[in-house]
């Protein structure tokens, strides 16, 4: 075996050639160092003997040797003879190493002039191979133009190059060029460096080419190198390798923006924030890009199908520039687009096909309205615009222009705006009719909830209904006044969201309105709704939500005795916020969601303080994305104990709906604050009567005396009337004893109790009739009568404002008249 030497390259293989002289018969005359170590002989020994006692096939006998095989340089085998002068120009030999062995070499002879002698000249065959094959290799890739390949010194000095051919399409002016100036890329000197020093190669490495043979042009070219060593491992340098990628690369991009648009515009539901995504989307592909929308489009309608610009403008909703900010004097987003004569190219917009143009196209198009400063950029030399086309209908229209990039917009770039642009242009319309349905189901819901501030001689509210995510639901709250000054507090949950759940809504709250008017007990009337959902549930298709699972909370509060009763149906129980500043979760009994069974429904009667804030929310309130249950209902109390019972509804209202706001919930929510009212004692008068017919009188002087002493002089004579028929129909069908209470708020209420359970009823009397006809006196002379059942006799409820007095009778004989007061609150009537 030899031994490796230092170099690599002609000079390494001039190393490993092993030389000896001999005479014209063969003999050796002299030896090399290098023989020797081939052989592994010495001078001494093969000075003197035949040189064909080498040959393998001779050994020391002297015997003639013969050697087979091809020629280094392809020709038949040669034998070698004794005598130096048959030796053949060259050929191969094997040849025997003296520490055992054979070593098979290529020689040549050659004769020295003047002389008879003759220099025989050996290599190791693989290493003569191994370069002529490496030699080989390097022709053919520096001949080729599809790779282009680069041989750099330890300075980075490209020695061998046919990157300029490869990349320019020329030849490079010297061979000897810098590695950043033949690739025309800052960044490539450093990675070669990188590359020198650390051994570590680099494969597949785009690198962005500008240069001034490109005309303005970029290209992407794959960068690979490998570091460079000798045999003995030193580095000599670096290989690069370029192979030119552009337009796979452009492939690759154009489908990486396809995707990234799909995924950041086709989950939008706003018609400017998906205008706005496209833009953003736009601007690696452009160095500015603005989106004009028709006005019809943000209203959530179709455009007009003939486009009048003049008529139906296009307003710019969204825009988006490399630099950041538009340039000066561009149009701004929520600007009109001004109107531009007709051009031939635009009948290819209404088409759905896109149009690339340069600055003096835009200029002569545009200029001529005096447009030209809003629409074409400073330094725009290339403009790409596609129309927003879907479903047969042109929204808008997307215009690109690249300033700071030198290279204009050509075929490729329209053919992927116009993609980008149809693809948008879904989404947009997708969101268009999401806009309209959910204005729609909006208006509808709004036109089925209360105000959200209301005030009533019972108590203060504030309202507050917020949808989740953007998507109109079925809760809701609602504030009924009661007869005798009473109020019906309410919170529901319908399951489900859209039109269906907000009809479904405005369905129970019609019902639960009507059934309160009945002066019904909560959980009875809860149980009545029950009965509701679950014919509206049998009635439902199956396409369409189910409203099983809704629930409800609902509440009475009582002005005049200060008590609240609630009754629910599978939802969370109220809080409160005392006079001293307390905050607590009132503990009931809360029956399962509506339609869910047969389970009856239970009530809690609590007594709540004038001033308390009383707080009914749903269960969205309970599903925030960064909070728990738990921690939303802590949250309701503790902001309701910071602010104190004496705060503004109206304030406490707006901190807590900009708190929900900022928040992610995963359901609507609805929130009902009321603060709660009291009637001072001293406007509240009652008295007790025997079922005795002279006790009529009785009570319509004991009525009188107490309006008197109110200053309510002008109501003596028909409460007088109207007491005076209740009371006598309450002994004459009722029975004793017969209850009276007036109690004087900003209306006048007259209440009869008696201890019957039957339902008065009002009926119109005929000519010859001798009796029938007190109801009806009682219904002309109030603008609200009823009765309603209490816990011992049927206490009335109370009748709405009037410019008359007014009697209400519910079930019973509990009679209220009411009338408007003038003065303040708690100040007799003038």
């Amino acid at each position: 075996m030899h031994t490796d030497h230092p170099g690599d390259g002609a000079a390494a293989l001039l190393d490993a050639v092993a030389t000896a002289v001999v005479d014209g018969g063969g003999t050796v005359l002299r030896w090399s160092q290098t023989a020797a170590r081939l052989l592994d002989r010495t001078a001494e020994e093969v000075r003197g003997r035949p040189v064909h006692a080498l040959l393998a096939t001779g050994g020391e006998t002297g015997r003639d040797g013969e050697t087979g095989g091809d020629t280094a340089d392809g020709g038949a085998a040669t034998g070698v003879a004794p005598c130096a002068s048959r030796l053949p120009p060259t050929g191969r030999a094997l040849l025997s190493r003296g520490s055992g062995g054979t070593v098979d070499v290529t020689y040549r002879v050659l004769p020295l002039d003047g002389t008879a002698e003759f220099l025989v000249a050996a290599v190791p065959t693989d290493r003569l191979t191994e370069w002529q094959q490496g030699a080989s290799l390097v022709r053919a890739l520096l001949a080729q133009d599809v790779i282009g390949l680069g041989l750099h010194d330890m300075d980075l000095r490209t020695v061998r190059t046919n990157v300029a051919t490869a990349t320019f399409g020329r030849r490079a002016r010297s061979p000897v060029v810098d590695a950043a100036d033949l690739m025309g890329a800052q960044d490539t000197e450093a990675i070669l460096r990188e590359v020198l020093e650390t051994g570590v190669p680099v494969l597949g490495k785009e690198q962005r080419l500008r240069s001034p043979l490109l005309r303005g042009r970029e290209r992407t070219l794959s960068l690979s190198a490998f570091r460079l060593e000798d045999s003995g491992g030193v580095p000599t340098g670096v290989a690069s390798a370029f192979i030119d990628v552009t337009a796979q690369a452009r492939a690759r991009r154009q489908l990486d923006l396809v995707l990234e648009a799909a995924t950041r515009i086709g989950g939008e539901l706003d018609v400017t924030r998906a205008a706005q995504e496209l833009a953003d989307v736009l601007v690696p592909f452009a160095d500015l890009a603005a989106v004009a929308v028709a006005e019809a489009v943000l209203d959530g309608d179709e455009p007009p199908v003939f486009v009048d610009r003049r008529r139906h403008p296009l307003r710019l909703v969204a825009s988006a520039a490399s630099a950041g900010n538009p340039p000066p004097g561009f149009l701004g987003v929520g600007g009109i687009v001004p109107p531009f004569p007709e051009y031939p190219e635009q009948r290819f917009i209404q088409r759905g096909q896109a149009l690339v143009a340069d600055r003096t196209w835009a200029l002569n198009v545009f200029g001529g309205a005096g447009v030209a400063d809003q629409l074409v950029p400073p330094g725009g030399h290339s403009l790409a615009a596609a129309p927003l086309f879907a479903r047969g209908l042109l929204l808008g229209a997307v215009l690109a222009w690249r300033m700071e990039r030198p290279e204009p917009f050509d075929k490729g770039d329209a053919e992927l705006l116009r993609e980008l642009a149809t693809r948008a242009a879904l989404s947009l319309d997708n969101a268009r009719r999401y806009t309209r349905e959910r204005r729609t189901a909006i208006a509808l819901q709004q036109s089925l909830l209360p105000p959200a501030m209301a005030d009533t001689p019972a108590a203060e509210t504030a309202g507050i209904y917020l949808p989740a995510g953007g998507a109109v639901g079925g809760d809701w709250f609602d504030v009924i006044p009661l007869p005798s000054l009473r109020v019906a507090l309410v919170v529901g949950d319908v399951e489900g969201h859209g039109l269906h759940a907000a009809a479904t809504m405005g369905r129970l709250r019609t019902a639960i309105q009507t059934l309160a008017d009945l002066e019904l007990d909560p959980k009875e009337l809860l149980t009545h709704i029950e009965d509701l959902v679950q014919r509206l549930s049998g009635e439902t298709g199956p396409g369409v939500q189910d409203i099983t699972g809704s629930e409800l909370l609902y509440a009475v509060y009582d002005p005049v005795s200060g008590r609240c009763t609630f009754a629910g149906a599978g939802h969370p129980p109220p809080v409160v916020l005392r006079p001293d500043g307390s905050a607590e979760v009132i503990e009931m009994s809360l029956g399962p969601p509506l339609g869910a069974g047969d389970t009856p429904f239970e009530a809690a009667t609590v007594e709540l303080e004038p001033g308390s804030v009383l707080a009914m929310y749903t269960d969205g309130l309970l599903k925030a994305e960064d909070r728990s249950a738990d921690e939303a209902v802590r949250w309701l109390r503790d902001t309701l104990a910071a602010h104190g019972p004496r705060w503004p509804l109206g304030d406490i209202r707006r901190e807590l709906l900009a708190d929900l706001s900022g928040r992610r919930h995963r359901d609507d929510i609805a929130l009902l604050l009321a603060r709660t009212r009291v009637v001072p004692p001293e406007s509240v008068a009652a008295w007790e009567f025997p079922a005795d017919p002279a006790a009529v009188a009785d009570a319509r002087e004991a009525a009188a005396r107490q309006l008197t002493a109110w200053g309510l002089e002008d109501l003596v004579f028909t409460t007088e009337l109207v007491v005076s028929e209740l009371v006598t129909n309450a002994i004459r069908y009722a029975g004793g004893p017969v209850g009276l209470q007036l109690v004087r708020e900003n209306v006048l209420v007259c209440e009869v109790t008696d201890p019957s359970n039957t339902q008065p009823r009002l009926r119109r009397a005929e000519t010859t009739d001798e009796g029938g006809r007190g109801l009806f006196l009682v219904a002309q002379l109030t603008t609200r009568w009823g009765s309603r059942y209490g816990r011992r006799g049927r206490p009335s409820g109370p009748s709405s404002r009037s410019t008359r007095p007014s009697a209400d009778v519910r079930s019973g004989s509990r009679l209220t008249y009411v009338r408007p007061r003038t003065g303040r609150r708690g100040a007799p009537c003038a």
